[in-house]
């Protein structure tokens, strides 16, 4: 789902598939070294464990295949028809030693298991944070242009990629490679002969594996593309589930789902059927395998050559078994690497994006109230002065007024397509300053370039005669109070959720707001008061209830200037009026920016822009404009009405 400000972004954020399966395979690899590095990097003393343990398993496995030969040639043929006593001691003892290897092994196995789901489970909890917080760094530009479906998506199917691969694919995968090695070396030293029918299998093996895993690569990246665009598709859906039943949408939102539905299951079932061919074919081949090393085992133990005896050929066989299941499984391992990396390239897209940046150098600080000179202090006083570096290491202050000029500003969200022209708008302290106009007209866009969600491509806007990017992002920001028409309250009590404007607010000052927004009555009224804790975005409140709630978390962070988006749209007219009144003492004193539809809600300011196709066509107070009869008059006396 996509916020726009009166602009469509290129590419609607939806990841589109890469490209051919050379980059995808490049781009694979380096991003799995990067995985790798970050997993050493934070990791690398328990990952020295998992690799002791790891050798030690295969060990110890590989030594109870040799056994066998140990067993047949040393003890059963020798035993055969002829009972003694000592030779069944002897036996009993090369098995308790048997066992005690055996033992090793599975202690080693279940420490392996063990440290890789802590280093696994710890590997993702870092990346989640890293994630969140390159979102929490991002400009608001970056929301705009990407899903929240596909944002989500990184926090539950990239991540669940992310951690197969951590914890079984990469294990498996070095465990796999180990296991080859050791086992290798000890069917050379069985028979060389056999070795030999061995790597032909294995070569078949690896041609197969190559041919079907290049083929469900670049399925496994269009799955999870197409899996991203379906939860963003359910997520946009059932939050405007109200709309859906209102327009009676609910047979074509069941049809695009099924469109999307349909693309998921194609690619998903491309990538799978591919992928899982993998393991039936290793498996076939393997028996192929084992019947042919029998069969050459049998003939040259007939024939005499190279010694083989009936002890080396089972031995053999059951090194065979653990040489072929290995190789399968790094074959099977490589499917779940390719996509595991498209989840993890995901992640890293955004961990690699460039966070907004701030040049400002200029900070805020509260002040002593009612001091003629300036004295910073900590705690939240009500007045404010901006703290500007000096050249000689120092710092100077500069009184927070209030002024907000913005000169010939030029702005367009996307090249070529300009937003706002020759904007000039000069707002004192203590001015009211309404933007009216029809939607697309550029009043939202206004606002958002004073707190700089996004920067202007021309002109100048100052804040009491300071070039706004000369302050620091936070600083301005923590300086404007902002009232959205759309209200976002967050899983928490009534209290924190005004808290959120100002955290250090003490419970008073937090009645206090609500009492002045007007919604201290109703608050009182639920079950816990203040205490209530608000779940699913406040949707036990009413809309009303809910924007009252927004306008008390304005008003508990006492800003000097304040912008109203709509503010009061939700609420009826006998509560806006009420609510009116307790805005108009918020307001005081301050500079306040207002963006309504209702011209009963912008009379009463100071100075009225009628915006139209990003010019001001109209300015002056309520009623210089009536006296000109033009496009405010009209929209008054409702001559035509606002789109």
């Amino acid at each position: 789902m996509k916020r726009n400000f009166a602009y469509s972004p290129p590419g609607g954020g939806r990841h589109a598939p890469r490209g051919p399966r050379e980059k995808i395979t490049m781009k694979s690899v380096k991003t799995l070294g990067r995985v790798l590095g970050m997993l050493f990097k934070e990791y690398w003393f328990l990952l020295l464990i998992v690799g002791i343990t790891t050798v030690l398993s295969s060990l110890a496995n590989t030594r109870g295949s040799m056994f066998l030969q140990e067993l047949v040639d040393d003890y059963i043929v020798p035993m055969i028809g002829k009972p003694n006593a000592e030779g069944y001691s002897q036996l009993l003892k090369a098995i308790f030693y048997m066992g005690l290897i055996y033992l090793v092994g599975v202690g080693s196995t279940f420490l392996h298991n063990w440290l890789m789901i802590s280093v696994g489970q710890g590997m993702l909890r870092k990346v989640r944070a890293r994630v969140f917080n390159k979102l929490q760094s991002l400009p608001v530009k970056y929301f705009d242009q990407h899903g929240y479906g596909n944002i989500m998506s990184l926090f539950t199917n990239d991540v669940s990629t992310l951690r197969q691969l951590i914890s079984q694919s990469i294990p498996q995968l070095v465990t796999s490679i180990v296991t080859i090695v050791i086992v290798f070396v000890n069917m050379l030293r069985l028979s060389g002969w056999l070795t030999v029918v061995v790597l032909c299998f294995i070569a078949l093996m690896f041609i197969f594996t190559a041919l079907l895993g290049g083929k469900s690569g670049k399925y496994y990246i269009k799955q999870q593309a197409s899996l991203g665009e379906l939860n963003g598709y359910i997520e946009e859906t059932i939050n405007g589930q109200r709309v859906v039943k209102v327009f009676c949408h609910e047979d074509k939102a069941k049809a695009d789902f099924d469109v999307k539905n349909e693309e998921l299951r194609r690619n998903a079932t491309r990538a799978n059927s591919f992928a899982n061919v993998v393991m039936p074919l290793m498996n076939n081949l393997g028996n192929i395998q084992y019947v042919v090393l029998a069969v050459v085992g049998g003939a040259l133990a007939v024939s005499g050559v190279g010694g083989m005896t009936i002890g080396t050929i089972i031995a053999f066989l059951q090194l065979s078994r653990n040489f072929s299941m290995p190789v399968s499984q790094v074959s099977e391992q490589v499917n779940h690497i390719v996509l595991a990396m498209a989840g993890a390239d995901r992640l890293f897209q955004v961990i690699d994006e460039v966070p907004e940046d701030d040049e400002g150098t200029i900070d805020l600080v509260n002040i002593k109230k009612d001091l003629d000179e300036i004295v910073e202090v900590e705690e939240h006083t009500g007045a404010w002065a901006w703290k500007i570096p000096a050249e000689n290491g120092g710092f100077t202050y500069k009184r927070l007024c209030g002024d907000v000029i913005l000169t010939d500003v030029d702005f367009s969200y996307v090249e070529g397509k300009q937003v706002l022209y020759d904007i000039s708008i000069d707002a004192e302290r203590g001015e009211k300053v309404a933007f009216v106009g029809a939607t697309g007209a550029g009043k939202t866009t206004i606002t958002n370039l004073l707190n700089r969600f996004y920067d202007i491509q021309d002109g100048t806007i100052t804040y009491d005669g300071i070039d706004i990017k000369d302050i620091k992002k936070s600083a301005l920001r923590r300086s404007l109070g902002i009232v959205l028409q759309d209200v976002n309250l967050f899983t928490g009590t009534v209290r924190d959720n005004i808290r959120y404007g100002r955290l250090d607010a003490t419970d008073e000052e937090i009645v206090a707001a609500a009492k002045l927004a007007n919604a201290h009555g109703f608050i009182e009224m639920l079950p816990d008061g203040y205490d209530t804790v608000l779940e699913g975005d406040g949707s036990g409140l009413s809309q009303g209830q809910r924007q009252l709630i927004a306008i008390a978390r304005a008003a508990v962070a006492d800003p000097p200037v304040m912008i109203l988006d709509e503010a009061t749209s939700s609420i009826d007219t006998r509560t806006e009026t009420i609510v009116q009144r307790g805005m108009d003492q918020l307001m005081h004193g301050r500079t306040v920016f207002v963006i309504a539809h209702r011209l009963s809600t912008v009379m009463n300011s100071d100075l009225i822009m009628v915006l139209e196709h990003g010019h001001i066509v109209e300015r002056g107070n309520h009623d210089q404009l009536i006296e000109q009869q033009g496009i405010y008059y009209r929209l008054y006396t409702g001559a035509f009405q606002l789109d």
